[in-house]
C-alpha cells in the first residue's frame, strides 16, 4: 500500500536567523523543526486516510482520548545523517518500520504499512532539510502513534494518530564518549516474559523513570535492570542495550526476549561477527560480570543506542558493591566498533550491509 502525501507547507517557518541561532547547540529534544508528518486512522472509513505534512501544531484531542487513560502508544527513534557531499542518509529506517509494526501488533494497535512509514520519514526529512545540523550532529526523527477514539471501555482504539516530528541534535557526547557509570536496579524490574519489553511504547519508560532516579540519586548516570524473574542476570539499561568485551575477543549480549530487539545493537553485532570475532546472545549475571571484571577476563562493557551510538561503561554501582571495569576508560573495541557505525552512517565509508537510504 502506498499513499500520496498531501504537502502543505508552514506557513510562517522560523526565521533563518533564529534557526541557525538554535542550531549552534541545539542538546538533545529540545529544538523541532517546523514541520510533522500526519496519517490518520479510522476502523469505520476503512483504515489509513488523509496523509499529511503540514505544520507543527498542537494536537486536538478529547479528555477521553483512549491514549490519555490506557496508554496506547509506540514510537520509534531514529536520526538523518549529513554526508560530506552534502546529500543526506537514513540509517535502517526499514528496521524502525518493522519493529513499529511488531510494537503495533502487541500493543492491539492498527499496523501502519512500512512504505507509509519510511515515506512519512523521508518527507519529513526532505521539507525540514534546512534544519540538518553539521559536524556529529544528525536529525532525530521521531515517529509515533496514539490512540485517538472517544472512549472510556477497555478496548483497543477504533482510531489512531500516527505522526513523525523532527528535533536536530547536537553530538551526544562532547569531547568524544565519556565512560558511563550505571546503578544496578535490584528493586524495579523493567519487563517479564509475555510483557512489552520487546516493544517500544511509552508505558515501558514511565516505569524505568523511578529507577532512573535512584541511579542518579546514587551519582550515576544511567540505570540497569537485572531480569524479572531470578534478579540475577542483566538486561539492558534505561534505554539502552548493553554488551560485554571478554580477554578473548569474544562479545556477548543478553538475549532477545524481554528486551528491546535495537536496531543498533543488531548492527554491532553484523559488524562485530564481519571482523571475525565471536559473538554469543546468552544471559551473563551480575555477580558473573562482578567476578570477569575483578579477574580481567572481561575487558570492556558498553551500552548502545540511536542517540549515543555506543557509550563505554566504566563504573558499575550496587546496593551490593561498586566495580570498576577496565579501569574506568574507554575499551578500544567499542571505540573501533562506534568509528565503524558513525562511518557507515554519514556516508564516509563502504556499507556492506546496504543499511544506508539516501533521502538525497
Amino acid at each position: 500500500m502506498s499513499m500520496k502525501f498531501d504537502i502543505q507547507p508552514a506557513s510562517n517557518p522560523t526565521p533563518e536567523k533564529d534557526r541557525v541561532a538554535k542550531l549552534v547547540d541545539p542538546g538533545f529534544g529540545r529544538v523541532f523543526t517546523d514541520h510533522m508528518a500526519v496519517v490518520r486512522y479510522n476502523q469505520a472509513k476503512g483504515g489509513w486516510y488523509e496523509a499529511r505534512i503540514e505544520a507543527r501544531a498542537n494536537f486536538q484531542i478529547d479528555p477521553a482520548g483512549a491514549v490519555l487513560h490506557y496508554a496506547q502508544e509506540i514510537f520509534e527513534g531514529l536520526k538523518a545523517y549529513k554526508r560530506d557531499d552534502g546529500g543526506v542518509n537514513l540509517f535502517r529506517p526499514d528496521a524502525n518500520a518493522r519493529r513499529f509494526k511488531d510494537s503495533a501488533d502487541r500493543m492491539a494497535m492498527a499496523q501502519i504499512p512500512e512504505d507509509v512509514f519510511i515515506e512519512a520519514v523521508e518527507q519529513v526529512v526532505r521539507i525540514d532539510r534546512a534544519w540538518m545540523p553539521g559536524g556529529e550532529g544528525s536529525l532525530y526523527l521521531r515517529p509515533f502513534m496514539i490512540a485517538s477514539e472517544t472512549f472510556l471501555g477497555v478496548k483497543p482504539s477504533s482510531e489512531y494518530i500516527f505522526a513523525v516530528i523532527a528535533s536536530p541534535v547536537g553530538s551526544y557526547f562532547k569531547g568524544g564518549p565519556a565512560p558511563v557509570s550505571i546503578w544496578v536496579s535490584e528493586n524495579y524490574t523493567r519487563a517479564a516474559i509475555g510483557g512489552t519489553g520487546a516493544v517500544k511504547c511509552g508505558g515501558n519508560y514511565a516505569a524505568s523513570l523511578r529507577a532512573q532516579a535512584e541511579a542518579i540519586q546514587h551519582g550515576c548516570d544511567q540505570v540497569v535492570f537485572l531480569d524479572a524473574v531470578e534478579r540475577r542476570y542483566v538486561e539492558e539499561l534505561g534505554g539502552m542495550n548493553v554488551f560485554f568485551v571478554f580477554d578473548d575477543g569474544s562479545l556477548s549480549t543478553p538475549p532477545l526476549g524481554t528486551i528491546l530487539p535495537g536496531i543498533t545493537r543488531d548492527s554491532i553485532i553484523a559488524l562485530a561477527r564481519d571482523a571475525g570475532k565471536t559473538v554469543r546472545e546468552e544471559p551473563y549475571s551480575l555477580d558473573q560480570w562482578r567476578k570477569d571484571a575483578a579477574s580481567g577476563r572481561l575487558k570492556e562493557a558498553f551500552a548502545c543506542g540511536t542517540a549515543a551510538v555506543i557509550s563505554p561503561i566504566g563504573k558499575v554501582r550496587s546496593v551490593s558493591g561498586d566495580f570498576e571495569i577496565s579501569g574506568g576508560a574507554a575499551g578500544p573495541v567499542a571505540m573501533v566498533l562506534r568509528k565503524q557505525l558513525v562511518d557507515i552512517q554519514y556516508g564516509r565509508t563502504n556499507d556492506p550491509h546496504s543499511w544506508i537510504r539516501k533521502v538525497f
